[in-house]
């Protein structure tokens, strides 16, 4: 089975032959790589980039990121003899739920009750889902597509 994904614009294609241990990581440079709370990262083996080239920024001097220099998704943390491809990026993030927290002590205090927290209210829950159905995506499809964008 090939894994597969890539960027939001889809300027940037991979495909992975396995995934390893998937993780969420709270050091400060995954904040800052994912604009999140943490960065959630499967390793993988058997990786090829099947479309463009991905964009390196050296975030430390013993590793590096990889994402796409049109829309900025994050795509990848590496370092000498691995990589870890961030889980939204896959086409079926499902496949590679969190297994471990890494850099724990790093962590936002205050996702601890991240889960837990109320859901907003029906009456904007409805309001939220009649703007969604209003907004027309041009986010690359989750699969391998043989010209992107479409042509018009």
């Amino acid at each position: 089975m090939s894994i597969t994904g890539g960027c939001q614009c889809g300027a940037i294609r991979y495909s992975a032959a396995s995934l390893g241990r998937a993780s969420i990581c709270h050091c400060r440079m995954c904040q800052k790589a994912f604009g999140s709370f943490f960065g959630p990262l499967v390793s993988a083996h058997g990786l090829e980039w099947t479309r463009g080239n991905r964009k390196i920024f050296h975030s430390s001097n013993r590793n590096w990121r990889g994402f796409c220099a049109d829309c900025g998704t994050p795509l990848t943390y590496e370092f000498d003899g691995g990589v870890e491809l961030s889980i939204g990026s896959l086409d079926q993030p499902g496949l590679a739920p969190p297994t471990a927290q890494v850099n724990f002590a790093d962590r936002c205090a205050f996702t601890e009750g991240l889960f837990e927290l109320p859901e907003v209210a029906p009456v904007q829950a409805k309001a939220d889902d009649e703007w969604n159905t209003s907004v027309v995506s041009n986010q690359h499809p989750d699969h391998e597509t043989t010209h992107w964008p479409p042509q018009k």
